[in-house]
C-alpha cells in the first residue's frame, strides 16, 4: 500500500466516524511547499454530502484524525486540509520496499485484461523515417506503461506491404538494379529499396517531362509516362499471382523486413505479432455487405458504396469503390473485426498514428458502432504530433526525409563527443565505450522525444538531448550511475525504524517514490509516456538535491547512513523502472 492509499483510506474511515456516511473515494494530494503537511485533503468536492463549511469540515477530520493517532497534526487552509505524517509512518515496510525490484509494477495474471497498441506499421518500398521513430517509441513505451498497470498486452503492426508504391520500387530494381542486392551493395536492405523507389520517381519525372514537350497535359502526362504504366501492369500481375511478379516482391521485401528489424533492434522496439495488408486487404467487403443489408451503407448509381455521416458532424464516406475494390477504410473495418474475433479476451485495442489521421479514426470508430459491435467504444487512437529537425542540423541520402538510422547514426556520433570531452571513462574497454555511447545516445533519443506530451509537436536537437544537464536522459542515467557508484562501495544494512528522524527532503523523496504506482496508473489511462518521464526527473531532481546537501557514507550514525543507502537504492530501483517503460537502458557507470 501507497502512503497515498493509506491517507486515503484513514480519511474515510474518520469520515465513517464523524459523519456516519460512506464514501468510495476522497481527493488526496501532495501538500503544497509553503503550507505545513505531507498530504492534503481537498475539502471542496465534499460540501454538498457532508453539509457545512469547507474549514469546519476539514477541522472535524483532522481531529478524528490525530484522535486516533493516524496523523500527527493538521492545519486547515481555506477548503484544504494538511496533514502530517510522523517519521514512522513514512517509514513502515521501508526496507522491504527498497529491495523489491517491482515496487509500483502491477503483474500481469490470469484475471488481467487484454489490451493490444497497434503502431509503426511501415511501408516495405522505402526505410523508417523520423515519423516512425516517434511512433515506435510511443506505441512501445505506452505497451510497456499499459503492462506495468497489469494488462496483458499485444504489440501489433500491419505492413502495408503491396500496392503501387510497392511496384514502383520493383519495377526501378528490374530496370536499372542489373542484380544488386543488399550483400553486393554493402547496404541495408530497405534503404537499398528505398533508393529504387527514389530511382523509380527520378525517371518518372523526365518522363513527364518529355510527354509534357510533346504537347501532353500534367494529368495525361502523370498517367501516359512508360514506367508507371509498367508499375500499374505489375500491380495487375501481383493481384493475379503471377509466380515471377510474386518472387520478386518476396525477395525485395525480404530485404527490406531485414532491415527493419536491425532498426528496431536498435531502436529497442519490439512486436508479439504482424500483419501485413497483403492478406488483410480483402478484409471488409463482407462487412460492406452487412451494412448494406442494415441500411447504413448505400449504394449509387456507379455502384460504389457510401455512408452519410453528415448528422454526426462529418461527411460521406465511400466505403467500396465501383468496381468492387477496397479502400483503406474497408480495410481497416475488416481488421478491427477480424483482431476482435482472433482475439476472444480482446477488451480494448489502440491505434498509434500521427494526427494527420484523425478524422479517418473518427469515421472507422463510428462506422464500427453504427454496425453494432459492442467493442467499438474499447477503439482508441493515440493521435500524436510530427517531429521536427532544425534546419542543417541533419541531412537525409533523399534531402527531405530524415531516415531512423541516420538519426540514431547522429545522435551516436553526439554522444561519444560530448562523453569524451567530459571525460571520466578511465579503465573501460573499447567495446564498453562503445556500449555506454549507445547507451547515453538511446536514451537522449527516446527520453528527448517521449518527455513530451504525444499530442504536441517536438523539435528534436540531437545536441541539445544529450546534454548531461537538465531534463534530458543522460542526466538521469548519470544520477542512476553515481547512486550504483555509492552501492559499489557500501551495501545497505538494517537500521532501528524508531531512531529514523526523516528531514523534510528525504520525506519528500519517499513521498516521491511511494507515488510511482499512482504515476504508471495515470500514464497508462492517459497513454501519456511524458507522465513517467518528468515523474522519474522530478524524483532524480529531489534526489540530486538531497545528496549534495546530507552525507550518506560519511554519516557518523549508522542508522542514519543504513537508512540512506536504502533511500538510494529504492530511488535507483524505481530510475532503473521508470525508464525500463520508456524504453531506456541504464549504465552501471558513467
Amino acid at each position: 500500500m501507497s502512503l497515498k492509499q493509506y491517507i486515503t483510506q484513514n480519511v474515510l474511515e474518520a469520515i465513517q466516524n464523524v459523519y456516519q456516511i460512506t464514501l468510495e473515494s476522497v481527493e488526496i494530494q501532495f501538500t503544497r511547499k509553503e503550507f505545513e503537511g505531507d498530504y492534503t485533503l481537498v475539502v471542496f468536492p465534499l460540501i454538498r454530502t457532508l453539509k457545512g463549511k469547507p474549514e469546519e469540515i476539514g477541522t472535524k477530520i483532522g481531529e478524528n484524525l490525530v484522535e486516533n493517532n493516524k496523523i500527527t497534526a493538521f492545519n486547515v487552509v481555506k477548503g484544504f486540509l494538511n496533514m502530517s505524517l510522523s517519521s514512522t509512518e513514512f517509514l513502515q515496510n521501508f526496507a522491504k520496499n527498497a529491495q523489491n525490484n517491482d515496487f509500483g509494477i502491477t503483474k500481469v495474471d490470469e484475471n488481467s485484461r487484454t489490451v493490444m497498441v497497434e503502431y509503426s506499421s511501415p511501408n516495405t518500398n522505402k526505410p523508417l523515417h523520423l515519423g516512425h521513430v516517434r511512433n515506435n517509441l510511443l506505441g512501445f513505451s505506452v505497451s510497456q506503461i499499459i503492462e506495468a498497470a497489469g494488462n496483458n498486452v499485444i504489440k501489433t503492426q500491419i505492413i502495408n506491404d503491396r500496392g503501387i508504391h510497392i511496384c514502383k520500387s520493383m519495377i526501378a530494381w528490374e530496370k536499372f538494379g542489373n542484380g544488386e542486392t543488399p550483400a553486393s551493395a554493402n547496404m541495408k536492405g530497405d534503404h537499398l529499396v528505398g533508393k529504387y523507389y527514389v530511382e523509380f520517381d527520378k525517371h518518372y519525372r523526365q518522363e513527364i517531362k518529355e510527354l509534357e514537350a510533346q504537347g501532353k497535359t500534367e494529368d495525361e502526362a502523370k498517367k501516359e509516362a512508360p514506367i508507371f504504366l509498367e508499375a500499374q501492369e505489375m500491380l495487375r500481375q501481383w493481384e493475379a499471382h503471377d509466380p515471377k511478379v510474386i518472387e520478386l516482391w518476396q525477395k525485395m521485401n525480404g530485404w527490406v523486413y531485414d532491415g527493419f528489424a536491425k532498426t528496431y533492434q536498435r531502436l529497442g522496439v519490439a512486436f508479439d505479432e504482424y500483419l501485413y495488408e497483403s492478406n488483410t486487404y480483402i478484409l471488409g467487403k463482407d462487412i460492406v455487405e452487412e451494412g448494406l443489408n442494415k441500411g447504413i451503407f448505400y449504394k449509387r448509381e456507379d455502384g460504389s458504396v457510401w455512408i452519410d455521416l453528415t448528422a454526426e458532424g462529418l461527411d460521406e464516406k465511400l466505403v467500396l469503390r465501383s468496381d468492387g475494390t477496397s479502400v483503406y477504410i474497408t480495410q481497416d473495418l475488416g481488421t478491427a473485426v477480424e483482431r476482435f474475433k482472433n482475439n476472444p479476451t480482446l477488451e480494448e485495442l489502440t491505434y498509434v498514428v500521427g494526427n494527420e489521421q484523425d478524422y479517418h479514426f473518427k469515421v472507422l470508430f463510428l462506422i464500427l458502432k453504427k454496425l453494432g459491435y459492442a467493442w467499438a467504444d474499447a477503439l482508441h487512437h493515440l493521435s500524436y504530433g510530427m517531429v521536427d529537425l532544425p534546419n542543417g542540423k541533419m541531412k537525409s541520402r533523399e534531402g527531405t526525409v530524415v531516415d531512423a538510422d541516420e538519426l540514431m547514426e547522429d545522435v551516436y556520433a553526439t554522444a561519444k563527443e560530448i562523453s569524451e570531452e567530459l571525460g571520466k571513462l578511465d579503465g573501460l574497454s573499447e567495446a564498453e565505450k562503445s556500449n555506454l555511447y549507445e547507451t547515453i545516445a538511446m536514451g537522449a533519443l527516446k527520453y528527448y522525444i517521449l518527455k513530451v506530451d504525444p499530442k504536441k509537436r517536438i523539435l528534436f536537437d540531437p545536441k541539445e538531448s544529450v546534454d548531461f544537464n537538465g531534463n534530458t536522459g543522460p542526466f538521469i542515467q548519470y544520477t542512476f550511475a553515481r547512486i550504483q557508484s555509492l552501492l559499489r562501495k557500501e551495501s545497505p544494512k538494517e537500521f532501528e525504524i524508531n531512531s529514523i528522524e526523516l528531514n523534510d527532503a528525504e520525506k519528500e523523496i519517499i513521498r516521491a517514490l511511494y507515488d510511482f504506482e499512482d504515476t504508471i496508473e495515470k500514464a497508462a489511462v492517459e497513454m501519456s509516456p511524458a507522465l513517467i518521464a518528468n515523474y522519474v526527473y522530478e524524483l532524480v531532481k529531489l534526489f540530486n538535491s538531497f545528496y549534495q546537501n546530507n552525507p550518506i557514507l560519511k554519516n557518523e550514525d549508522e542508522n542514519v547512513k543504513n537508512f540512506r543507502l536504502y533511500l538510494s537504492q529504492w530511488v535507483a530501483n524505481t530510475i532503473q523502472n521508470s525508464l525500463r517503460l520508456l524504453g531506456i537502458g541504464v549504465p552501471e557507470r558513467m
